[in-house]
């Protein structure tokens, strides 16, 4: 008997090929059979009368490595139909860390990741120090989804150089440790090496996120201990000073893929993410396989001044990071702070994520009653009103409000043409969504579900047997996942069955689950009929189960 049939779904396969209608059964976490009319039994049989049945959303871009140490279930991804998550995007992760480190760790996080610090303390089980205990940690307490770790590269640099990690550049015998690290973390199971070069990343005290201290000969040399495994990912999200052409060389140099994020639509710089584009379209044409990772969601964020996070990337905002109540109070009053901000903002730039677009930032709560008629006004119109600027606008509100006021900034990928573009590109994997971090800020884990509602039925940008091959099979093969991303007989049964003609994700609300009940913005699943890791049911047309299995593997065996 299998554990599991569907019957009368239309099966989307992942290869992006034509639909079919068929049954699917499932025994012992695999896919059994699939065909019309299987002559089979079935512990659990689920009518689908003509739904569609995908493998389920692989997402390659996510920050759980910390919230997996407390919620093995990964909240909110596997609601939103997400069955495989890669960690450690971007070199942020919390292993290998020395116990002597951690505070440092946790603080970088809530700095680039927008994650509380008192969440973090409330809520990391510290239970190892190297990358192979951390997995083995996640082995013991369980997953709710698969999951695939990068080893991070700010981690390695913490662990080697301890403070100095975000302040100098690393010797020879340092890059020797790291990439000694790396070549440890490749045969524990890691899936890659990943890293950031972002001027917008920075950790405690508003330094720069270690990796961003590292030189080019540290970065090759690192990429070319993960390729002597013969398997890996080089991830990096690229500041300015890591041009694609460099990237290629590393490819070619360490004989793997390269994937690059974040490569966003900036519409005062329109034409940057597509020369980006072109130059990984001309790597791949000479047999270097780079990959861009782009977003299918405009890129929303809210925000106090307190912890700005769209504007932290700019040098002038440098003399307000780290700081807090009446020193950063100090700051942002002082009129040649101000004046600095104005004019790095008039210069155009391809790799900032506020780029002085006042109408795309809006008032959306404020904290004194006498401000109420602000809200849900945008700054510019406000500054129109008041005939003043539109930065002292909303620096002048904040600082009257003990920086309490909530912003929201669309920051890029607000032009729809141009995302449609992105989507479609053939070296672009639909990615980014950031599950696990700015918590607070944002939440875009229903991506998958996104794409497959807004972009699909309702632009028809692309066709919905493309679109669930951009969400399953095309990482699966990316990554070398084994059995992935596929509906075919003995794949892994990672399973998402939706109502194409409902599918998408909800308006964002608050919830308070976090360690110590504190809040994230969360979304809801809709059309979502039932998520299914390895076999077993985690969510339904109501979400998450109130007691899902712990379905999910911890990922270390990949194919080149």
């Amino acid at each position: 008997m299998d554990d599991l049939l569907i019957r009368g779904a239309t099966l989307y396969d992942g290869s992006g090929g034509q639909a079919q209608r068929a049954d699917l059964a499932v025994r012992a976490g695999r896919i059994h059979a699939i065909g019309p009319n299987l002559p089979v039994q079935a512990r659990q049989v689920v009518d689908a009368d003509g739904l569609a049945l995908m493998p389920g959303i692989i997402d390659s871009h996510t920050h759980f490595d910390a919230q997996l140490t407390w919620d093995p279930m990964a909240r909110p991804s596997p609601a939103l139909g997400v069955t495989t998550a890669v960690i450690g995007n971007c070199g942020f992760t919390i292993a290998p860390c020395r116990p002597q480190d951690r505070a440092l760790t946790m603080r970088n996080l809530t700095q680039v990741e927008g994650m509380s610090f008192e969440v973090l303390q409330r809520g990391i089980d510290w239970g190892f120090e190297t990358f192979a205990e951390y997995l083995a940690q996640l082995r013991r307490r369980g997953c709710g989804v698969n999951i695939a770790a990068y080893v991070g590269h700010s981690s390695l640099r913490t662990w080697v150089m301890g403070a100095q990690a975000n302040q100098r550049a690393a010797t020879a015998d340092e890059i020797a440790e790291m990439a000694t690290l790396v070549r440890q973390a490749m045969a524990a199971g890691a899936v890659g090496l990943a890293s950031s070069t972002s001027p917008a990343h920075n950790g405690a005290g508003g330094a720069p996120m270690p990796s961003r201290l590292a030189d080019d000969a540290e970065h090759l040399a690192l990429i070319e201990a993960m390729g002597a495994s013969g398997r890996g990912v080089y991830m990096v999200t690229k500041g300015a000073q890591m041009p694609v052409a460099l990237l290629e060389s590393m490819a070619r140099r360490s004989g793997r893929p390269v994937m690059i994020a974040a490569l966003l639509h900036n519409s005062t710089n329109p034409g940057a993410v597509f020369a980006d584009l072109d130059a990984i379209s001309a790597a791949n044409q000479r047999g270097q396989r780079l990959i861009g990772q782009v977003s299918c969601c405009p890129l929303t964020m809210d925000f106090t001044l307190a912890s700005p996070y769209p504007v932290e990337g700019l040098a002038s905002w440098k003399p307000a990071l780290g700081l807090d109540g009446a020193a950063l109070r100090a700051v942002l009053a002082d009129p040649g702070f101000r004046q600095g901000v104005r004019a790095e903002l008039a210069a155009p730039s391809a790799f900032r994520l506020f780029n002085a677009e006042w109408d795309k930032v809006m008032v959306v709560e404020v904290a004194q009653p006498q401000h109420r008629s602000l809200e849900q006004r945008s700054l510019r119109q406000i500054a129109s009103q008041q005939g003043r600027d539109p930065l002292d606008v909303m620096l002048d509100l904040a600082l009257a409000e003990d920086l309490a006021t909530v912003f929201t900034a669309q920051l890029l990928n607000s032009d729809e043409a141009a995302v449609a573009r992105l989507l479609n590109h053939p070296h672009s994997l639909v990615s980014l969504s950031d599950a696990g971090a700015h918590l607070t800020f944002f939440s875009d884990a229903g991506f998958g579900l996104h794409l497959l509602g807004h972009w699909v039925r309702e632009r028809g940008a692309l066709s919905l047997a493309d679109a669930v091959r951009r969400l399953s099979q095309q990482s699966a093969e990316i990554f070398g996942l084994p059995g992935r991303g596929r509906l075919a007989q003995g794949c892994a049964a990672d399973l998402l069955l939706f109502d194409p003609a409902t599918v998408g994700r909800s308006a964002a609300r608050r919830v308070f689950d976090l360690p110590g009940g504190a809040a994230r913005l969360h979304t809801d699943a809709l059309g979502v009929h039932g998520v299914w890791v390895n076999g077993q049911q985690v969510a339904d047309a109501q979400g998450l189960h109130p007691d899902p299995p712990v379905a999910g593997q911890v990922l270390t065996e990949f194919v080149a």
